[in-house]
């Protein structure tokens, strides 16, 4: 490192041995999001923060943490608490990569895991637990052997998501555990009314801040966004169809195909893999173990294709996804912002294909208005039809039946 190095880190108050270790990760220079936050968190102020998807939103608030943390470690001294179990698994590696010179003890309670051996570990005082409302909550309120009282630190990470309805029980009980004083860091990529008012979670206000991203796209420049044109009855087909022009350009790359529900997932999955097209899929109805191991081959490369609900939509971070491909369109446009985010992140290109059919163009516009981008053409109509593809049909509780028809 030379004397420029780190400057910009520097300016927002960041310890030398903090930069040194985003050096070894390859980053130089702060983000947006970053230059907007780390200074005011180190200050003391509480946070809304919302940037695009890939953006660094993880290390504005991580990198604060870290270095308060380092000055007087003791556990707990930060909550973490996200939506999902693979975005609760992403910080805390996030978290221990940052945090090796501390010997860092994280802490992830998600469920998927015996409660016991949870609750073993959050006895051992770790610095940093990462955590999902629903589970936390049921150590709160069972035969607990931690106390949440001295936290420095709350964070929400999606708190759009995390102040949705299924979410606001767990959440009562655990901000009943937790200190009056602390410092409260909510993010995420589409801040709504809910989060701005905050009611279940009182900020400070005369120590607030809030900082958002001024260009009204919320969406990257360096994604291309297109849309498929299909009969609802045929859209497997032209999902196929989508998936094998766009690696004809690109045959190694990565791709995410999102589907509304839990069953949708897993019956396309085995349609894909029935055909040739060898696939991995994540969804909620699979065991802790499973997910884990079908994001690691995704991760890996061992399976180049993974299909998945909007589990996988939040925070995920794989540079490798060139393609994301919507099944069906999200019944929420800030739904559709996320799942289209796992691709083109922190500067990198990619595309996102969504098909569609005449019903959904309504929702189409209010996506498109949401976005401030208008979709385009992937494939013409009259260049899908011509093509040969096996419509298959089937069982919805497990194997392929016979084809039911040829589509010429």
């Amino acid at each position: 490192m030379n004397e420029n190095d780190g400057k910009e880190f520097a300016e927002l108050g960041v310890k030398q041995w903090l930069i040194k270790q985003l050096f070894t990760l390859g980053i130089r220079a702060p983000t947006p999001i970053q230059k907007g936050c780390i200074a005011q968190i180190l200050g003391g102020h509480d946070c809304i923060g919302a940037a695009k998807t890939g953006s660094g939103k993880t290390f504005a608030f991580a990198l604060p943490i870290l270095q308060h943390l380092a000055e007087d470690p003791y556990g707990i001294f930060a909550l973490v608490l996200t939506p999902t179990h693979e975005l609760a698994y992403q910080i805390a590696d996030q978290f221990q990569i940052l945090g090796q010179q501390l010997k860092l003890r994280v802490c992830i309670v998600t469920g998927g895991t015996d409660q016991l051996e949870e609750s073993l570990k959050l006895a051992k005082r770790p610095h940093i637990v990462v955590a999902m409302p629903g589970r936390l909550a049921d150590h709160i309120t069972g035969c607990n052997t931690f106390s949440l009282k001295k936290i420095k630190y709350l964070v929400l990470d999606e708190a759009d998501r995390l102040f949705s309805e299924s979410f606001q029980g767990d959440l009562e009980t655990i901000f009943e555990a937790l200190p009056q004083k602390r410092q409260n860091l909510l993010f995420s990529a589409t801040i709504t009314d809910a989060v701005r008012e905050c009611k279940p979670l009182p900020l400070n206000n005369d120590k607030l801040i809030t900082w958002s991203e001024s260009d009204p796209q919320l969406t990257v420049t360096t994604l291309d966004q297109r849309y498929v044109v299909c009969p609802a009855y045929a859209r497997d087909v032209y999902l196929v169809q989508t998936l094998r022009k766009y690696r004809e350009t690109k045959a190694s790359s990565h791709v995410i195909v999102f589907t509304d529900t839990k069953k949708e997932c897993q019956v396309l999955s085995m349609m894909l893999n029935a055909i040739g097209m060898d696939n991995v899929c994540l969804h909620g109805f699979m065991r802790q173990k499973e997910r884990a191991s079908a994001l690691s081959q995704f991760r890996s490369n061992l399976k180049c294709t993974l299909i998945a609900t909007n589990v996988a939509a939040r925070g995920l971070d794989i540079p490798s996804v060139d393609l994301v491909v919507n099944h069906k369109l999200p019944l929420e446009p800030r739904e559709y912002i996320h799942r289209v985010g796992r691709t083109a992140r922190a500067g990198r290109s990619g595309m996102a294909v969504s098909l569609i059919t005449p019903y959904d163009i309504l929702r189409l516009g209010e996506i498109e208005e949401q976005i401030k981008t208008k979709l385009s053409d992937y494939i013409p109509t009259d260049r899908v039809m011509p093509l040969s593809d096996i419509a298959f049909r089937y069982d919805l509780a497990s194997k392929p039946i016979e084809p039911v028809g040829i589509w010429v």
